[in-house]
């Protein structure tokens, strides 16, 4: 079992790095938001905590590219493949289906691992922007627990959608409005209190603000408040991913 989830994410792996419109969404898209960001405003003091505007943009930056890699890629991503009749013939081998779903999962692990490691080493290296070597651990829990959560989400969004050309605007209108209200590109205190509180029902805040405490100072423990929330949203989204998913196009299921 071990193997064939190796040997699918290898597969899926292979399959990201050829796809040009991913690769630029999810990996070169972020850097290019924390260049902008952090060079526009420079060391200006922004946010609750009154810290410089690259150090509050690299964890706000690595939580859009998690949200990319997870979320926007996977549903585009599984959404193309089932409507193409691709997971369906997938569902006709021999390999389990857990294996594909899996294999699929752990590509959105690895990929956010890897952005969100490029966007910090960026953000200390060109713009000084410090990282408790104690806080390491604690960054890579969340990005585990937000990468996993944003891929049940996705799976759960994919039955909504019935064609593949509607796959990348869906994503666009979802998560759009939450990374401008939850703290990505403006500091949650600019924005409206009711903003502000239906940035806090959904989970991109929480992990946005998970991953901010490894750059604040004092800052090196686990959020486990926020990563529960963002774990809760994750299950919620695998029960509905367990009950609606569907391997055959919207024609055929029809």
């Amino acid at each position: 079992m071990l193997r064939l989830v190796v040997h699918q994410t290898r597969y899926d792996l292979l399959t990201f790095s050829r796809n040009r419109q991913a690769r630029f969404f999810t990996v070169f898209l972020p850097v290019i938001f924390l260049v902008i960001f952090a060079s526009v405003f420079g060391d200006k003091l922004i946010g609750p905590e009154h810290i410089t505007a690259s150090t509050y943009y690299v964890p706000g930056i690595a939580a859009l590219a998690v949200l990319s890699a997870s979320f926007s890629n996977l549903v585009i991503a599984v959404t193309s493949q089932r409507e193409l009749g691709i997971l369906k013939r997938r569902r006709a081998t021999p390999a389990p289906a857990g294996v594909v779903i899996t294999g699929r999962a752990v590509t959105s692990l690895i990929v956010s691992l890897a952005v969100t490691a490029v966007v910090i080493a960026i953000g200390a290296i060109v713009y000084g922007v410090h990282v408790a070597p104690r806080a390491v651990g604690a960054l890579a829990l969340s990005i585990a627990v937000g990468s996993l959560a944003l891929a049940a989400l996705g799976y759960a969004v994919t039955t909504v959608i019935g064609s593949a050309d509607s796959a990348q605007p869906v994503t666009l209108a979802i998560t759009l409005p939450l990374a401008f209200i939850s703290g990505v590109y403006i500091p949650s205190v600019q924005l409206s209190p009711a903003l502000r509180h239906i940035a806090q029902a959904f989970p991109l805040e929480h992990l946005v603000a998970a991953l901010s405490r490894g750059f604040v100072p004092g800052g090196t423990g686990v959020a486990w408040a926020d990563l529960a929330i963002v774990a809760g949203w994750g299950l919620g989204g695998l029960v509905v991913a367990l009950r609606r998913f569907r391997w055959t196009p919207a024609a055929v299921a029809a």
